[in-house]
């Protein structure tokens, strides 16, 4: 039962810029939205989540600023594994949050398309989420919300969570999801990373059950009611499951299996089944004015960056410039980084899930200007450059080289030799549209290394405020295979800054690495910031 309704019609345009399209999916209280952004050109996903009452100016502002700071922290913490929050509202009685593009479809259209999963498949997809939950739970940050309709499935790369945020940006708990709501929820006590577990035991038992483990009752006080008092109905088809499923669904919180624990079983169940590569189909279905919308979008990136020359001009020499240094210890050509801020992605499984050779897109997400740690990791040391940025390093790390031309300039930070590298590029003259500059005239540079290979798209994001553009790829064979994320942000005034980090493709996964993107990205600051 859909309880949310559609108070702005499809043909008015949201905060004055989003025009929707189509009802994606539904849930209890929410509805997600194709639609289009008319000012940027894009298309974006928007998520209707009514609220329970009308929202002074100072509620709106506490709810969208919540919901946009939180996401945008764990997009940092899980590059491309959390949705891409570019703006909140609070219009005609909702909560619309608006985000980039999600190459997947909500798992709640999967279940209702596909029924039960095989147990495999649902172990596959509930480790990529207790990767995105662990990283949240270390940074002391609870979802809240985790529900089929925030939980986006690829058909290739981990699953992308959304709806960071929303937990207590309401007056009701668990507003649009009750049937997933754990029982201290249920009884709105004070909830924290166990409750998170909960979901993710119930989003199981329901991708292998075919139906939630208790029935929307269609009011979400009576469907509360029940997750706290019923007793929970043994899973019949979670098979290899059966104990994680019921171990995560213990009514006392205490009693709820550990993380540690979770992930050692799903695991299990996927080194115990042979028939491991039965998948749901999970690609979405452009329908309608949607697809218009988002065949037309590369175009309209190419129209506006033909209209820059002067961009082209400084990107084409910047291009030369990164792309004719060398990596220490192999024979690849580096990639251009005028527009680009690096990211490595977060796969944090213990092991037992297929890892593609070119790793899923893992595009970190804008970077809340106010998210900076107050202490620094062990072993890291700030620097400050005579350049007048400032940047925490590893101990150990040191500036490697310079390389400048006009009006541009390139750093490179390492231990000496082979990467990890951190290059930190600097330009006075780039254009207004660092997307377009990707696509448009880096890339095709990019293209003539060695065993180039793009992961995901280009995306455009914000950091610290400014807009920006992400772009991740592979380069290289071999030992001397590496793996790149790049962003970079706009100052304004044709003034931008880059941030690109490279490791070898093999270790782009390891913790070390993992902390020190996430710290150059928190504690990055240009200069007179």
């Amino acid at each position: 039962m859909t309880m949310v309704k559609a108070h702005v019609s499809a043909h008015e345009l949201v905060a004055g810029r989003y025009r929707l399209l189509e009802v994606l999916a539904r849930e209890t209280n929410r509805l997600w939205w194709f639609a289009e952004d008319v000012a940027a050109e894009q298309p974006r996903l928007v998520a209707q989540t009514a609220l329970p009452e009308p929202a002074g100016d100072d509620d709106a502002r506490r709810v969208t600023a919540r919901v946009v700071r939180t996401s945008e922290t764990m997009r940092l913490l899980c590059p491309g594994q959390v949705a891409t929050v570019v703006d909140a509202v609070v219009q005609a009685g909702a909560l619309w949050t608006v985000t980039e593009w999600i190459d997947g479809t909500p798992l709640c259209e999967l279940l209702d398309r596909e029924g039960a999963f095989n147990p495999v498949v649902a172990a596959r997809i509930g480790l990529e989420l207790l990767d995105v939950l662990q990283a949240a739970h270390d940074e002391g940050i609870t979802h809240g919300e985790l529900s089929p309709g925030l939980v986006f499935v690829r058909d290739s790369g981990p699953v992308v969570v959304a709806g960071f945020g929303l937990a207590g940006a309401t007056l009701v708990p668990r507003l649009t999801a009750p049937s997933y709501a754990s029982p201290e929820q249920a009884r709105d006590e004070r909830v924290g990373p166990a409750a998170d577990l909960w979901a993710l035991g119930a989003l199981l038992y329901t991708m292998v059950e075919g139906r939630p483990p208790f029935r929307d009752r269609g009011r979400p006080d009576a469907t509360l009611k029940a997750v706290d008092r019923l007793p929970l109905r043994t899973p019949l088809r979670a098979g290899p499951l059966s104990q994680a499923v019921q171990g995560l669904l213990r009514k006392n919180s205490r009693e709820r299996l550990t993380r540690p624990v979770v992930r050692e079983a799903l695991i299990r169940a996927l080194d115990e089944d042979t028939d491991a590569d039965r998948e749901p189909a999970p690609v979405p279905r452009l329908r309608g004015a949607y697809r218009g919308v988002f065949l037309a979008g590369g175009e309209r990136s190419r129209r506006v960056l033909a209209a820059g020359t002067a961009l082209a001009v400084v990107t084409v020499a910047a291009a030369v410039l990164a792309a004719t240094h060398q990596l220490p210890g192999t024979g690849t050509a580096q990639a251009p980084d005028h527009a680009t801020a690096s990211a490595p992605p977060a796969g944090r499984r213990g092991g037992g899930t297929a890892t593609p050779s070119a790793s899923p897109t893992r595009t970190p997400t804008p970077t809340p200007t106010a998210s900076t740690p107050a202490a620094l990791p062990a072993g890291y040391h700030r620097y400050t450059a005579p350049e007048g940025f400032s940047v925490a390093l590893p101990a150990g790390w040191k500036r490697l080289t310079t390389t400048r031309v006009t009006d541009a300039y390139r750093i490179t930070f390492g231990q000496g030799g082979d990467c990890p590298t951190l290059a930190v590029t600097h330009s006075e003259h780039v254009g207004p549209d660092p997307v377009a500059v990707w696509r448009n005239d880096v890339e095709p540079q990019l293209a003539r290394l060695p065993g180039y290979q793009r992961v995901g798209a280009v995306r455009a994001t914000t950091y610290q405020g400014h807009k920006a553009a992400d772009l991740e790829w592979l380069a290289g064979t071999g030992d001397a295979r590496v793996h790149t994320f790049g962003r970079g942000f706009l100052l304004g005034g044709g003034d931008a800054f880059s941030l690109r980090y490279t490791t070898p493709a093999a270790d782009w996964d390891d913790a070390a690495n993992r902390l020190a993107l996430k710290t150059f990205l928190l504690t990055f600051r240009p200069p007179g910031d």
